[in-house]
């Protein structure tokens, strides 16, 4: 008896950890933040009125390099139509952010907007459990998603959150 018990509880600690636990969920109000950034201060609530993708990367993260190019055409397609895209370092050492930036600066067609956590307070306030994890912000300030890992098969439901947060917003891309 005490080895069923011990393998039931073995399983849904298995399954616990298989499922993503978010600190923030969909409906509460994003976390603000004021970071140090590329181009100068980056305040989460200066940006309320536009649909904000946070994405938290790593130097090291093999998906972040997928991603970013990605980001960049995002940007590109909706900006005007009130997307910002705010990319969060959370290396410890900013030359190895640096670095990865200038190595994919090629593929990049739009700048992103770029801030630096390297405390790595912000993803811990958000819940970020994996590199990359992006929040999808609605204009209202509000969580409408968070989605760990990027894989190009992401790509279609990400765009499509995108796509829905702008029309919501009564700015839907054409």
């Amino acid at each position: 008896m005490p080895r069923r018990v011990f393998c039931a509880g073995a399983v849904a600690g298995l399954v616990a950890a298989a499922v993503p636990a978010f600190a923030i969920e969909a409906g509460q109000r994003a976390p603000v933040f004021s970071l140090p950034g590329l181009d100068g201060p980056v305040q989460l609530e200066a940006l309320r009125g536009k649909v904000v993708l946070l994405d938290f990367w790593a130097s090291w993260c093999g998906p972040c390099k997928l991603s970013f190019p990605w980001m960049s055409a995002m940007q590109a397609r909706h900006g005007a139509a009130g997307l910002r895209v705010v990319a969060v370092n959370v290396d410890r050492e900013r030359s190895a952010a640096d670095a990865f930036l200038r190595a994919l600066q090629p593929q990049m067609a739009t700048p992103l907007t770029i801030a630096f956590d390297s405390a790595g307070e912000t993803p811990s306030r958000y819940g970020a459990k994996a590199m990359p994890t992006s929040v999808l912000i609605g204009a209202d300030g509000q969580v409408l998603l968070q989605h760990a890992g990027f894989r190009d098969a992401d790509r279609p439901a990400l765009e499509a959150a995108i796509a829905a947060a702008l029309g919501a917003q009564g700015r839907a891309p054409k």
